[in-house]
């Protein structure tokens, strides 16, 4: 599977927010946005150009999109679903996207990023109602179970991971079994109950409207 391998504090100095790539770093005096809050590359500090309709377009589509850690051409593939759908566009894309099965697990407290999630729903580490499931897009439903594997459960990764999910806050819409190491999706999450940094979804509308 394609995916970003370059320096991921780059990405947050050039959309200039904290995109929360690196886990716990960024919530500390090391992450690089704090101590560098200007662009990337020898001419970061450079005196910025007011942007076109285009480049404010272009540059919130990006935010969204390196937030959740995906690539260009299945974040397109996810906004044409969001169309599809009918209703609201821009509710239907973060809808699709918290769904992720690599956002769920990271939702869950079972890892520090979604990229480090994402790797371990790759290796398998993780199952949907009792089905082992290594596709990190696959879009969880309303009731859905989603569990660490008992063969995984024996690593050193997961040992007392009950006691580290006891200290997260999982957000409203999944109900968390620590004990069991699994957690339920109760219902898709409504626009009110997706916690991200301010995107202005409009934005991206009429970037692939255009």
């Amino acid at each position: 599977m394609a995916r970003y391998t370059g320096p991921v504090c780059r990405l947050c100095r050039r959309e200039g927010i904290k995109l929360y790539l690196k886990g716990s770093r960024c919530h500390t005096d090391k992450c690089a946005i704090s101590k560098r809050s200007y662009g990337p590359g020898q001419h970061g500090q450079r005196r910025t150009r007011r942007p076109s309709e285009f480049g404010l377009q272009l540059r919130e589509k990006q935010k969204v999109r390196r937030y959740y850690g995906i690539l260009e051409t299945q974040f397109r593939k996810h906004y044409q679903e969001a169309v599809r759908r009918g209703g609201v566009t821009g509710d239907n894309l973060l809808q699709i996207l918290e769904t992720r099965l690599d956002n769920v697990v990271y939702r869950m407290g079972f890892a520090d990023s979604r990229a480090q999630a994402r790797q371990l729903v790759m290796h398998g580490h993780f199952t949907v109602n009792g089905r082992k499931t290594n596709i990190p897009s696959f879009a969880v439903r309303a009731g859905d179970v989603i569990s660490v594997r008992e063969e995984s459960r024996k690593r050193d990764y997961f040992k007392d991971f009950g006691e580290i999910l006891a200290m997260h806050n999982a957000p409203q819409w999944i109900s968390m079994n620590n004990a069991q190491l699994s957690g339920t999706v109760q219902n898709l999450p409504a626009r009110d109950q997706i916690e991200v940094p301010l995107f202005n979804d409009a934005l991206i509308v009429e970037h692939y409207s255009r």
